[in-house]
């Protein structure tokens, strides 16, 4: 990772880790998952409203963990609200890929733009036991739009 890369990674880490967008309890959410990290001890839940069209309407997040997983379920509520479940569920294939090294070409013109700002998180994949804090967010929404109530990284 270069230089740059690595410092804007660090910071947005910092800034949505401190600061997390939507850290919250929706009372009018339709479906929620408890995610669980056990090597690292994060514990979120997700909750997400989801609309007659099986759109995102809302979704936000509470609990605990590192920084990474913070951040991640930070950026992860800011680009899946507005979305389809199917378009969620397509980013968080493509973020897993990112956080593994594991990119395959080009990134659909739907998702380049979260995509882009979801690659700061591609510093994880130089630390592989981190890959799992980055993705647990994901893993949870994953869960509670599919009708899970118990995510897990494991």
């Amino acid at each position: 990772m270069d230089d740059m890369l690595r410092e804007l990674y660090q910071e947005v880490i910092l800034d949505h880790g401190k600061n997390p967008r939507n850290f919250r309890h929706p009372e009018d959410a339709t479906c929620k998952a408890d995610g669980n990290n056990p090597l690292c001890g994060d514990q979120l839940t997700v909750y997400a409203k989801v609309g007659d069209d099986q759109t995102i309407k809302d979704v936000a997040f509470e609990g605990r963990g590192c920084a990474i997983s913070l951040a991640s379920a930070s950026m992860m509520t800011e680009i899946a609200s507005g979305k389809s479940i199917s378009q969620v569920q397509n980013l968080f294939d493509l973020f897993h890929k990112l956080c593994t090294g594991e990119e395959e070409g080009m990134v659909p013109d739907e998702f380049a733009d979260d995509i882009e700002k979801l690659r700061v998180m591609s510093g994880v994949r130089q630390f592989p036991m981190r890959v799992k804090c980055a993705t647990l967010a994901w893993h949870a929404i994953h869960a509670a739009v599919t009708g899970e109530n118990n995510a897990s990284t494991e």
